[in-house]
């Protein structure tokens, strides 16, 4: 089917670049997107369950880098191990 259309131009450029990476013609192009655009519109069926991510509470307080621990223990024992050698 032949029809004119009329694309703002952040659009155009888009498609334009889409199609000059796939190497396809302009029309293959828009053709490809507008499919991708109606097949993500379509309502979901049944057997597709709602992802949902399991809450984790965490024993560190926010802003802890659980990380860092390791070399704060690390610079603790080493000041341990120099007020040891003063005394």
């Amino acid at each position: 089917m032949r029809t004119t259309l009329t694309l703002d131009d952040d659009v155009a450029a888009k498609l334009k670049d889409f199609a000059h990476r796939k190497r396809v013609p302009f029309k293959e192009a828009v053709n490809a997107i507008l499919r991708r655009g109606f097949v993500t519109q379509e309502p979901r069926g049944e057997k597709h369950r709602r992802f949902r991510i399991a809450v984790f509470n965490s024993p560190f307080r926010t802003g802890v880098d659980p990380l860092r621990l390791n070399q704060l223990s690390d610079e603790l024992e080493v000041e341990d191990a120099t007020t040891r050698r003063r005394r």
